[in-house]
């Protein structure tokens, strides 16, 4: 998530202080990971420095005098840039409990106990998330259920994986024992070599 962009939107409601902005985020944001102080004024820097924000009053305290910020138009247009831009889908291609099944594999240990911990681990946080949508408001219970729906994702490759778990193990170990080709040395190359010894 963008923290400047998500900044900037709650901006466009009017004009703030840091504290009120920090205060916001966690609220629809921030139940998992708040943000820090530190965080909210670097990021307000920063927008300010890009023409982003602008200080709209400044108000004394008992330490530092208080900023109050407000979006710019070109803040605005930011925003709209942002909204109008897809999110990446995360796609995980390189997934670390797939590299501890080869490893497992590779060295002799039960690659079915490392299956069988990180299902215990998913669901584990899928019975927390479920009671957790229980009792949130609407926008908590949105943000369970994508949550949710990962997880159960994940459940189906532990599954799948399981299922493969033989084939999987043939493929690993199959490959650690083939010959290897010096480096730089293509199939072709090597053949041509053989056949003419």
């Amino acid at each position: 998530m963008s923290i400047g962009h998500t900044l900037l939107g709650l901006l466009e409601a009017g004009p703030r202080h840091g504290y009120d902005l920090k205060r916001s985020y966690d609220e629809r944001f921030g139940h998992d990971r708040p943000l820090h102080y530190g965080q909210v004024y670097a990021t307000l820097s920063r927008l300010l420095k890009n023409g982003l924000v602008e200080v709209d009053g400044v108000t004394p305290g008992d330490g530092p005098d208080r900023k109050r910020y407000a979006i710019t138009d070109a803040g605005v247009t930011d925003v709209d840039d942002w909204l109008a831009q897809p999110e990446r889908p995360d796609v995980y291609l390189h997934s670390g409990l797939y590299t501890k099944l080869v490893i497992a594999l590779l060295t002799g240990r039960s690659a079915t106990d490392v299956l069988d911990r990180q299902r215990a681990e998913h669901l584990t946080a899928m019975r927390a998330l479920t009671r957790r949508k229980t009792t949130g408001d609407l926008a908590d219970q949105l943000v369970c259920d994508h949550a949710l729906f990962h997880l159960e994702a994940d459940l189906r490759f532990l599954e799948l994986t399981a299922a493969r778990l033989d084939a999987l193990t043939n493929a690993v170990l199959s490959a650690e024992t083939a010959p290897r080709r010096p480096a730089g040395t293509t199939e072709t190359a090597a053949s041509t070599t053989e056949g003419r010894s």
